[in-house]
């Protein structure tokens, strides 16, 4: 025993504790200007430590990131009002009211960084500082995600979240948020800009809720001298670095000291920073214009350049567009050049920086012109680039004298901010000899149409609608609308795909010729053909290529694009297409692929489906093209399937379906937040139809489900000529495996729900259905809707079918969606209710299916003003068929505190009712389980009878029927082979919605059940790993018990934890309105087999069974499962005491294994003293729950925590020695 201690305590000294700062700083001591550089200098990288960032962030693998998984990573709050940065956990509690999941793993077991008001406080700033930073490269970005919830204090202040940048006693802002509507995860990109020296980083924000997570510094650092010589394409810096020839005398320090950008290296170099003036460069005196101004010098809060580029400050000079006094809408404002020389010998190129922000219509073209034509187009950028200034490079390359003309046009709608810096031209831009000038014409690109600005011109001439164009709906007789739009096999041009990179990485149409790889495009499959590919660009950073559409839709639910792709990289390289949705102002990655080393083209079909306009398809990709692997990426023949908004598939109307060779008439609603997915097992169990074929099925704890929904929709159908039943088998599975909604849409209506499940319904197939009831000349579609409510469980759907005839009564029913058939008495009425508004006069506050206000259940309002004294208001079933076996209908219900009246349940037969069950008071207002057994030969109907008592607010409420086969167990007791026989799992978001699952030993937990002792048997379980460390806990309870002063309680569980490691427990308590009673526990590994227990239980109140699992402070993996439990009322265990311990001593090997554990245990804490004050503190801040809790509503939560009465139980047949009691 002593040997096991030991191993258990160097286990847990190794093991990564939760919010515990368990990283090392700069152990190989490098000199404080190494330390924070984004530079490893140490060989463990220990120098980038608590910098803001961490050396990795294990959870993401990505290098110099702040995930918070570990603590703070060094940043501080300095915010000097009670608007505070704390770190902060997620609670799937605040589902739909406030942040449910971090961002690093998506769960509620994730921490963040949040901005919190403590108390109400108006025009406060809370903000989070980093610690001191060196020498950041011209390419570093930062990086992170941020989320708002919109609370309703400031709502309206703008920007809620920016950044900033400290250097040289100098504040500069980076970024700021956008204005949106989305409480969702939003991505930040900001740029640094050369720093260099020590700086800091200022996150601010306004918003009364907003959480911050994933900081990652990307880029950031210099480049690191090298050993060996330079490439041929590289220069030697000073520092002993190397950088590309292309970077030498650009405008920025890429080497880090000045070398590249020596007045030696670019003697022969003009450039023009703006800082003393115009170097000659032009504009018009007329509106819009180019205007030479500062940051400081500009209007606050507008959309322009916080700083320059050529001091990356705010008192540098720059250039930008102005639109006058009258704030033009509309026209180009023109910078031109000197004239030069033709470029007779050597090509003239120009390098500039562009600021393109805040306008996705606005452009920058670039043009020539001699004196003799019109302007030339080179090169045109459009769209909102980003806060930041971006490098460009234009060669020309002109037979005449010629000028270079920098055009700015204002684009419709919002005009955002245009700006230029750091013109710099080669040495062969040549001054011509005198001082001739040339005025410019009008560019050779201007349209020559009779259309307006909102117009399409077609080939003919003839104009249309802007909108539709690109609406995959030929408009046009030429079908000139359709033909740039992204569908292209790039033999004769790019056909509307539009390269926005900004990188050193750009989309290019090039022919397999001019291209080492792929050396075949795939449409002629020959050099001579092109494609769309991935080539070096002119940028400065280091970012992906990006390329769009013009704007698309709207589609139909079909829609998908098809193409081949050609991706030859290591793994880090990726291509992907993505969604853009203008009217959202969101981006959905629709497809990913991670690189290879494949040498072939691949053919890929991506779902769009239905979308409103207006939409853009994004196709991104990475590769290094730099280095002695050739790496290379590339599509070819794109186009678009079905996306017609009028097409309608074959088998649009085919709803039956097994999904064994497709989803038939059922289609992927792409605007929802991730997918079902069509698959056989999928480690999700077997189908329903053959055992071994496939189904659909939605995995909650997969990192790609981070969303709300997953919907299936079917295309509009015609009114059916008569009723029809549409079935369905479903599984529901899970700690917290959310809810299943089955919904119709009528044309011109809201949806409604037809059906709707909600919690863990165990590992086994259930039937559901709902009848489909016409609706003359009305067309409708319907929706299968998985919503989530938490992060650990899974959901299935199959062997959907559709059948003439309306459904019979249904077997179960929790009122959500309707009163499932159920009717009530024409004179005093039962109403269908919730409570999600708050203004309901009578019933309960939650529903007992959801456990919120937002649930429905039935009720009667037996207030004598609604029902007089002794008035009876009835509910009755449909008719249900005769019954071979006896059948167990159970149900909820709830009674007001006073006068509640009383609730009958009968069963009615051949007109005669039969009385099965009668309660007229009970204590408290919760719900509470009933249950009766039925026989009936005959056809049978149940009804629910209330007599009024005449009371004042009072009521009666009714939820959750469902009827199974076998007769009703004894109260507190279940063999778990139909159902859970009234054990629950509480609904209390407080206590984390984790649900205990009904299983079968073929799933997860003990292969074999305890009451058959086979696989087909069932038991309930949990999977104590999905608690996380510390403080949550699993309740399983059962329904109310009336007080007794001597029951027995008797139970199989299994507990296949790992031995050594005894964090895990299972606890039992007595759970009342005087508090909990833990009166027996057992922890740890408990061996590999069913073991039993026998509990003696006394209570003075009535009172509820609760099994409880929790995890202590380490995290553990096992599962504890429970079966054939057994509660007698009225009678002890065989004499045994209540409170006592076998032969009134502890066994004896216990104590010597105690005293080595707690010598071991106190050396372990002494070692991580300082490591556990931090995470009690943490654990403190974070709020997190109790061990002990109440969970029911209207009880105390009175915890026995002092006075607790140890209960040993009796062992089992053959065992020696107790479970471990508590103290």
């Amino acid at each position: 025993m002593p040997a096991r201690l030991f191993l258990l305590v160097l286990l847990l000294s190794a093991w990564p504790h939760p919010g515990v700062q368990s990283i090392f700083i700069n152990r190989c001591s490098s000199p404080a200007p190494k330390v924070c550089d984004f530079v490893c200098d140490c060989r463990d990288c220990s120098d980038e430590n608590q910098c803001g960032y961490h050396k990795e962030s294990v959870t993401l693998g990505t290098p110099f990131t702040c995930d918070f998984e570990e603590g703070n990573c060094g940043w501080k709050d300095v915010s000097t009002s009670v608007y505070r940065w704390v770190t902060d956990r997620a609670s799937v509690a605040m589902w739909g009211t406030g942040p449910s999941a971090d961002h690093t793993r998506g769960t509620d077991l994730g921490w963040y960084m949040a901005a919190e008001m403590r108390r109400n406080t108006f025009a406060a700033i809370a903000r989070l500082r980093s610690p001191v930073m060196r020498q950041a490269a011209a390419t570093c970005e930062i990086r992170a995600w941020y989320r708002l919830w919109e609370t309703g204090l400031n709502e309206t202040v703008q920007p809620a979240l920016w950044v900033e940048l400290t250097y040289d006693n100098e504040t500069r802002t980076l970024w700021q948020s956008p204005k949106s509507s989305i409480s969702a995860w939003q991505e930040l990109v900001a740029y640094t800009g050369r720093v260099p020296g020590e700086f800091q980083i200022t996150l601010s924000s306004r918003q009364s809720s907003l959480q911050l997570d994933d900081v990652e510094f990307r880029s950031c650092g210099l480049p690191p001298p090298l050993r060996l010589e330079c490439g041929p394409e590289e220069r030697h810096c000073s520092r002993g670095s190397c950088v590309q020839l292309e970077q030498l005398c650009d405008g920025t320090d890429d080497c880090g000291d000045l070398s590249d950008e020596s007045a030696t290296e670019c003697r022969l170099f003009t450039t023009c920073s703006f800082e003393s003036g115009w170097c000659g460069w032009n504009t018009g005196p007329d509106y819009p214009t180019w205007v030479r101004n500062t940051s400081l010098h500009l209007a606050p809060g507008a959309r322009s350049p916080t700083r320059d580029h050529s001091s990356n400050s705010r008192t540098g000079f720059f250039l930008h567009v102005s639109t006058g006094p009258q704030d033009l809408s509309s026209g180009a404002a023109r910078l031109v050049s000197p004239t030069f020389q033709a470029t007779t010998t050597s090509c003239c190129s120009l390098v500039f920086y562009s600021h393109l922000y805040d306008s996705a219509t606005s452009s920058l073209n670039i043009y020539y012109q001699t004196s003799s034509s019109v302007m030339q187009l080179v090169r045109t950028r459009a769209g909102d680039l980003g806060d930041y200034w971006f490098r460009e490079k234009v060669d020309f390359n002109v037979t005449k004298n010629f000028q270079i003309v920098l055009e700015g046009v204002i684009g419709t709608g919002h005009k955002g901010s245009m700006a230029l810096d750091d013109l710099v031209l080669s040495p062969g831009c040549v001054p011509a000899a005198g001082s001739q000038v040339i005025t410019p014409w009008p560019s050779s690109a201007d349209p020559t149409t009779p259309c307006t600005a909102q117009e399409f011109a077609c080939d003919n001439t003839k104009c249309i609608s802007a909108e539709l164009a690109c609406d995959f709906t030929e408009t046009c007789e030429d079908s000139s609308d359709e033909t740039y739009c992204g569908a292209s096999t790039f033999e004769t041009g790019a056909r509307g795909w539009k390269d926005i990179s900004v990188g050193q990485l750009q989309w290019a149409r090039q022919k397999a010729s001019e291209a080492l790889l792929p050396g075949a495009d795939h449409t002629t499959n020959t050099s001579t053909g092109s494609y769309l590919g991935v080539v070096l660009a002119p940028g400065q950073m280091v970012s992906v290529a990006r390329a769009r559409t013009p704007v698309l839709g709207p589609s139909g639910l079909a829609c998908s694009v098809e193409m081949h792709y050609w991706l030859h990289s290591d793994l880090q390289g990726f291509m992907a297409l993505g969604i853009v949705d203008h009217a959202l102002g969101t981006h959905r990655l629709a497809w990913h692929t991670q690189g290879n080393g494949s040498m072939a083209w691949k053919h890929i079909t991506v779902p769009l489906g239905e979308r409103a306009r207006p939409f853009q398809l994004e196709l991104t990709a990475l590769v290094k093209l730099r280095g002695p692997v050739v790496q290379s990426a590339a599509v070819d023949d794109v186009a678009f399937v079905n996306c017609d908004p009028r097409f309608t598939p074959p088998d649009a109307s085919e709803l039956s379906c097994n999904f064994e060779m497709g989803l038939c008439g059922w289609y992927q609603d792409q605007s929802d937040d991730f997918e079902w997915v069509r698959g056989t097992g999928l480690g999700l169990g077997s189908d329903h139809t053959t055992g071994t074929g496939y189904f659909l099925s939605v995995d909650l704890s997969a990192p790609s489900t981070w969303g709300l929904s997953a919907r299936l929709i079917t295309y509009p159908q015609d009114s059916p000529t008569r009723e029809q039943c549409l079935s369905f088998w479903y599984r529901l599975d899970g700690p917290q495996s959310g809810t299943l909604n089955l919904k119709i849409q009528h044309d011109g209506e809201p949806e409604t729900v037809l059906w709707t499940q909600t919690g863990s319904h165990g590992s086994t197939w259930h039937l559901g259905f709902a009848t489909l009831s016409r609706q003359a000349l009305q067309r409708y579609r319907l929706i299968f809707e998985a919503l989530r409510d938490g992060y650990l469980g899974d959901m299935a759907l199959d062997d959907v079918t559709v059948r003439a005839g309306a459904c019979g009564p249904q077997k179960s029913c929790s009122f959500e969606a309707n009163a499932c058939g159920f009717s009530s008495s024409w004179q005093y009425t039962w109403a269908r209710q919730s409570n999600a508004t708050g203004t309901a006069t009578a019933g309960p506050p939650t529903d007992h299916t959801m456990g919120t206000a937002r649930g429905y259940y039935m009720i009667v309002d037996t207030s004598k003003g609604s029902l007089p004294r002794g008035q009876a208001a009835t509910l009755s079933s449909g008719q249900y068929r005769p019954l071979t076996h006896p059948q167990c209908l159970g149900f909820w219900y709830q009674l007001s505190p006073s006068d509640p009246g009383s609730l009958a349940v009968c069963v009615k037969e051949k007109g005669v009712q039969q009385r099965l069950f009668s309660v007229s008071s009970v204590q408290g207002d919760a719900w509470r389980y009933g249950k009766v057994t039925v026989q009936a030969a005959e056809d049978w109907q149940v009804v629910f009878e209330v007599v009024s008592a005449g009371g004042e607010l009072s009521y009666v409420a009714l939820d959750d029927l469902h009827l199974k086969a076998g007769s009703c167990p004894e109260p507190g007791s279940c063999d778990f082979e139909s159902d859970t026989c009234g054990w629950t799992s509480p609904s209390d978001r407080t206590l984390g919605s984790y649900a205990w699952g009904w299983r079968s030993g073929a799933s997860l937990g003990p292969e074999v059940d305890h009451t058959l002792g086979t696989t087909a048997g069932h038991y309930v379980s949990f999977d104590a790993s999905v608690l996380g460390p510390g403080g949550n806990a699993a309740w399983l309870l059962s329904e109310h018990l009336p007080a007794t002063t001597g029951a027995c309680l008797r139970f199989w569980y299994h507990m296949d934890f790992p031995e050594h490691f005894y964090s895990g427990e299972l606890r039992v308590k007595l759970y009342s309105m005087a508090g909990e009673l833990t009166v027996w526990c057992a922890r740890g590994h408990q061996g590999r087999g069913w073991r039993n227990r026998t509990i003696s239980v006394q209570n003075t109140v009535e009172f509820q069974i609760v099994f409880e699992v929790t995890n202590g402070v380490w995290p553990a993996g096992g599962t504890v499962a429970l079966d054939d439990i057994t509660y007698h009322a009225g009678q002890g265990c065989d004499g045994d005491g209540l409170g006592q311990m076998e032969d009134g001593n502890p066994a004896q090997g216990s104590v010597a294994a105690m005293v080595i554990g707690i010598l071991l245990a106190t050396v372990f804490l002494l070692l991580l003293a300082l490591s556990t004050c931090y995470w009690l503190k943490r654990r403190v801040s974070a709020g997190r729950m109790p061990e002990e809790r109440a969970t029911s509503q209207g009880f105390d939560n009175i915890a026995f925590r002092d006075d607790r009465v140890t209960i040993t139980p009796l062992p089992a047949d053959g065992e020696a020695e107790p479970d471990v009691s508590l103290p």
